[in-house]
């Protein structure tokens, strides 16, 4: 294939569109999960039928009619898979990436670069045995809006990812530093934060390229002014902000609650068995431990080598054992952000830090974590890297209030005393804190939760009053937000203040979003820049991984 990824130039007719096959490998990793499927289904469905077939064949013949049948559906699908690549192409323009696809059904997709949710490279253990790569891009539509390019080689998968996110960005092949407002710093990280190198970024530093001329680091000069003159689009380079220890992982993992469920399902199946003398309870764990067995192997697959950098095409996000994902999401592109914690990360004081983006979906719940098991100190940079600005004086004191804070701690609205008789546990939890650029909600005594809403993310608004809320007065506020894990709403607060938020949350809103920055972010006249008020410096970052030879303060 081809590794030229110019774009064609705008208003090209169709027929000029530098169309594109796939790897020639692909009809290969196509074609085997039809033969998979064929027999996974025939091994479930029909097991019952083949063996009266076998019966009335003998041993002989069923054999041959089997391994004949196999070899059939096998010639089959791996022929359909060609014939499928060979009509499959793509195009990349200046506005937007092409698919044709489809042998039966011909369909042509487009995902408009001005709808960019995030860009992912995705590697399953097969095709990174053969060094291919599958490119997902993430538009903002309903399920199943992605474009799918799969597979190329790695190498031309990255480079493609390059040239797609500096498109999206409003940068063009040869525009000179400064052109139409390109040029622009990207978003600097606020005073204080260290890196995962031990040093902080620096918007005007620079590290010599391998052509000798001067690259300036994540926050310095605009992709435009990085790529050689060979390549029109080279990757943005990146700076790792922080990385998840597999001991950490792994420990995380055995204090999540499932884990000892099941013990306590084992436990009281054994004291069953000996008591009534039936073995019958012991099957009844047998599904069990595969579910368990499923869930922690998924966790501790999906989120093993977990990374997440910083650099000027978006928040980067490395993680996958056996399946590698690389995923980049622009800057803006995060609707919400949530942070959980369960009874049995209390001591250690881990966060889950999980985020919506537009695109994903809510069925995309392993592309959706932002930071799979964060110290507090750690929870906070990550939050940082959607929202720079927390918006208050005490960011730090804010996000404390937020994490373990009760009634008005920090500032926070909370639940009138009479909600206690909806929730007597964890009344004093609910609360809600409005700060300048976001809505922060809280809730949960035991397994806590901590929302953030940027205000101009907000997409609509509601009041909900059950039966027995409107005898209390008391009610529930909710933030609409884009699908994904994420469900902002804080529940039972007083009538009449819940009513006041939705009126001043829609101002605020609808004034967030008329001062908000372009969506083509390195082409704004000058870019935002995190103030040094978000806090998450210091003290604050002490806790992330550090290199060897780098210095113990993280200052």
């Amino acid at each position: 294939m081809s590794t030229d990824l110019r774009p064609v130039p705008e208003q090209a007719p169709e027929d000029a569109y530098d169309w594109r096959r796939m790897h020639p490998v692909t009809p290969a990793l196509r074609g085997w999960k039809v033969f998979a499927a064929f027999v996974a289904a025939i091994g479930f469905q029909a097991a019952d039928n083949l063996r009266d077939v076998g019966e009335w064949l003998g041993p002989g013949r069923a054999w041959l009619v089997l391994v004949g049948v196999l070899v059939l559906v096998a010639l089959v699908g791996f022929v359909y898979s060609a014939l499928a690549w060979r009509v499959t192409r793509f195009a990349v323009t200046d506005e937007a990436v092409h698919l044709r696809q489809g042998l039966l059904f011909r369909q042509q997709r487009q995902a408009r670069l001005d709808r960019l949710q995030a860009v992912d490279v995705v590697q399953p253990l097969l095709a990174r045995l053969l060094g291919l790569a599958q490119l997902n891009l993430e538009v903002a539509g309903g399920t199943g809006s992605a474009v799918q390019l799969a597979f190329l080689r790695e190498p031309d998968a990255e480079q493609l990812r390059a040239q797609i996110l500096a498109l999206s960005a409003g940068l063009r092949p040869g525009a000179p530093a400064g052109a139409d407002g390109a040029g622009a710093p990207v978003d600097g990280a606020p005073a204080g934060v260290a890196l995962a190198d031990g040093t902080a970024p620096d918007a005007t530093s620079a590290d010599a390229t391998p052509d000798g001329s001067a690259t300036p680091a994540a926050g310095g000069a605009p992709l435009a002014t990085r790529a050689p003159a060979a390549q029109p689009f080279a990757a943005a380079p990146e700076q790792q902000v922080y990385d998840v220890p597999m001991p950490r992982l792994v420990r995380s993992i055995l204090r999540s609650t499932a884990p000892w469920v099941f013990v306590a399902a084992v436990v009281a199946a054994v004291v069953a068995v000996v008591v009534t003398g039936d073995v019958g309870p012991l099957f009844v764990v047998v599904p069990g431990a595969l579910g368990v067995g499923g869930y922690v192997w998924g966790r501790l697959n999906v989120a093993a080598t977990f990374r997440a950098a910083t650099s000027p095409d978006g928040i980067r996000l490395r993680h996958g054992l056996t399946e590698t994902r690389t995923q980049t999401v622009p800057p803006g592109r995060v609707q919400a952000v949530r942070l959980t914690q369960g009874p049995l990360w209390r001591r250690p004081d881990w966060w889950r830090v999980e985020m919506n983006v537009a695109g994903y979906g809510a069925e995309a719940a392993n592309e959706s974590v932002l930071h799979p098991v964060a110290t507090r100190q750690e929870a906070a940079v990550a939050l940082w890297l959607v929202l720079p600005d927390l918006g208050t004086d005490d960011p730090l004191g804010a996000l404390d209030a937020a994490y373990d804070g009760l009634d008005d701690a920090g500032g926070f609205t909370p639940a009138p005393r009479r909600a206690r008789w909806l929730d007597p546990l964890g009344w004093r939890r609910h609360g809600v804190l409005v700060t300048r650029t976001a809505l922060i909600m809280r809730s949960g005594r035991w397994w806590r939760t901590v929302v953030v809403v940027p205000h101009e993310r907000t997409q609509s608004l509601a009041v909900t009053q059950g039966p027995v809320q409107r005898r209390l007065g008391v009610a529930t506020f909710v933030a609409h937000s884009t699908p994904g894990p994420v469900s902002p709403q804080v529940a039972h607060l007083d009538g009449a203040v819940a009513g006041a938020l939705l009126g001043e949350q829609a101002e605020r809103a609808r004034q967030a979003r008329a001062v908000a920055g372009p969506e083509l972010w390195m082409r704004a006249a000058e870019a935002p820049h995190a103030p040094a008020s978000m806090g998450v410096g210091d003290a604050a970052v002490a806790d992330l991984p550090q290199p060897p030879d780098a210095p113990g303060d993280a200052r």
